[in-house]
């Protein structure tokens, strides 16, 4: 990532992101995961062989069309960088290009790259997903997602980087991937694993409060284990909490409703493949065409932010 926190940027990240939850009414977090075979056929090389450059100039059109559709039902962006990383030296440049875009059209933006090392390792790894050193383009993430398996040692310097630049990360806790119980869930002197993660990122958390209430530390918990989001809402109640899961990976509105305080704050539900290939399902399919995919992730996110408010009665 390139670029230095804009000026003009608020302060402290909790902040920057229940205010704009508040302003859009809405927590929907719209993960942009592009896969070349997945994208609409009107996108695809007329040769039909995919190359690095075409894969990247589809990717341009495809992930700037999605995010200028969703923005106004949305308040957050989140990309994975492997999809762009795979690309390198082009997939890194346009994953740049789309941080800003999505910042352009009032988006909070989360780096989705789960990186945690330790040591100087970890402090270059800081560096590089908050675009440490400057450059003519790109912006800043908002927040990135950090990896805790390593302790302290491979959390520390994101958070140390975040605080210098107003931004905020994201602990995984208790993720949404059906073998996640392989490890998260073993038992740890009679707490599960994903509990003992909990505590650590409480009190990281503890000492970096906004004015929100919420602080630049937040955590992943998946919507599809809903009892443990309501149990980890209840022990970090002033972490973010960033919630994967919800659509195509089975969870639903009523299952992330236990993520929210009692003033519809305090979380954001990530939908990745339910919206940007809404096109390609089949309630979509029959009120768009072919090169509407930009509509159908729109309506795709409309109706998820509906349900989300719905669901938590705001």
């Amino acid at each position: 990532m390139s670029g230095i926190a804009s000026e003009t940027m608020a302060e402290h990240f909790a902040d920057r992101l229940m205010a704009a939850i508040a302003e859009r009414n809405s927590r929907v977090c719209v993960g942009i995961d592009p896969v070349p075979e997945r994208l609409p056929s009107v996108l695809h090389p007329p040769e039909g062989r995919w190359t690095e450059r075409s894969i990247s100039e589809a990717f341009e059109e495809f992930c700037s069309r999605i995010l200028r559709a969703v923005a106004e039902h949305a308040v957050v962006a989140k990309f994975n960088s492997a999809f762009f990383e795979a690309l390198s030296p082009l997939g890194v440049g346009l994953l740049d290009s789309l941080i800003s875009t999505a910042a352009d059209l009032g988006l909070l933006t989360i780096l989705d790259a789960k990186r945690s090392d330790i040591g100087s390792t970890a402090a270059a790894y800081a560096r590089a997903v908050f675009g440490r050193y400057p450059a003519d383009q790109g912006a800043v993430p908002d927040a990135v997602t950090v990896n805790p398996y390593l302790g302290s040692d491979g959390v520390m310097p994101f958070l140390t980087e975040a605080d210098d630049l107003g931004a905020g990360t994201f602990v995984l806790v208790k993720t949404s991937n059906p073998s996640s119980a392989e490890l998260q869930d073993l038992d740890a002197g009679g707490w599960p694993v994903y509990r003992h993660v909990a505590e650590l990122v409480k009190s990281w958390a503890e000492d970096r409060v906004g004015e929100s209430g919420y602080s630049s530390v937040g955590a992943v918990i998946g919507a599809t284990h809903p009892r443990q989001l309501a149990e980890l809402r209840e022990a970090m109640p002033q972490c973010p909490l960033l919630v994967p899961g919800y659509g195509a990976q089975g969870g639903a509105a009523a299952d992330v409703a236990a993520a929210f305080d009692a003033d519809g704050l305090g979380a954001i539900v990530n939908s990745s493949r339910g919206i940007i290939y809404a096109h390609a399902q089949e309630r979509y399919e029959k009120r768009f065409g072919p090169d509407d995919f930009d509509r159908a992730a729109a309506a795709a996110a409309e109706e998820m932010r509906r349900a989300i408010n719905d669901a938590i009665d705001v």
